[in-house]
């Protein structure tokens, strides 16, 4: 029985779009497809074995992310890094994985310091009581993980604390960069580049943030969220 096609002329789902959108994403991150670069759908049809539909909906999602333009009588045109939406969690994903993957993870670490001890003092002055009881349970979380060498449990745990410190914040901006985060550490993972059983220092910053949190100290959540993101920077051997 053949595989039933959805209206993209996918089999089944979504598949060829994400293969699709993934690989140009990709190759433009990477710098193989430079600025200025153009694309057409029918180049992008035959490439990726797509239809029209697929292809036009792949580059308008790449054109939300502003790393394609549209141009009248000129198609579709890479755009300068300058104008991507850097924040986007699927465009950080890419550059994550991208030979320029060093350059992210520093860029990236460094909003981090820049926003999260902020965000863990505002969690203390503005989190629910039930926001601060779950920051307290997802650091013993990540205790007993950690100490256990389960990375896969760590990791979402892991995700869950700084998701959850973002949006207790009471900071709608910060609260935004939720996405950008959970693929910094899902990354952070998947290549590797976390020790199987975490670093003391780091499990105990987490459960001092947490502790600050639960009982409002706003300038003790700010100084141990931050010594959280400086061991990140050590462990990744950032400048």
């Amino acid at each position: 029985m053949m595989a039933q096609q959805n209206d993209k002329g996918e089999p089944g789902g979504g598949g060829l779009h994400r293969r699709m959108l993934d690989a140009v994403g990709e190759a433009i991150v990477s710098g193989r497809y430079e600025p200025g670069h153009r694309l057409t759908l029918d180049e992008l049809q035959r490439e990726f074995g797509v239809s029209r539909t697929v292809a036009r909906d792949t580059m308008r999602v790449l054109e939300t992310m502003n790393l394609v333009t549209s141009r009248r009588r000129v198609g579709i045109v890479v755009q300068d890094p300058a104008h991507w939406n850097v924040y986007d969690p699927q465009l950080v994903r890419w550059r994550l994985t991208s030979p320029r993957r060093d350059e992210q993870y520093a860029s990236l670490t460094e909003l981090r310091i820049a926003v999260e001890p902020l965000a863990a003092a505002g969690a203390a002055r503005r989190a629910s009581g039930n926001q601060r009881l779950e920051l307290t349970r997802l650091a013993a979380d990540l205790r007993r993980l950690g100490e256990a060498g389960d990375l896969d449990a760590f990791l979402d745990a892991d995700i869950a604390f700084h998701r959850l410190i973002l949006s207790s914040s009471g900071n709608e901006m910060f609260a935004a960069l939720e996405g950008m985060v959970a693929e910094v550490l899902t990354s952070r993972t998947r290549q590797g580049r976390m020790p199987f059983h975490p670093r003391d220092e780091a499990l105990d910053a987490h459960e001092r943030a947490a502790a600050a949190i639960a009982r409002g100290d706003a300038n003790g959540a700010e100084a141990s969220a931050r010594e959280i993101l400086h061991e990140v920077r050590g462990a990744l051997n950032l400048r």
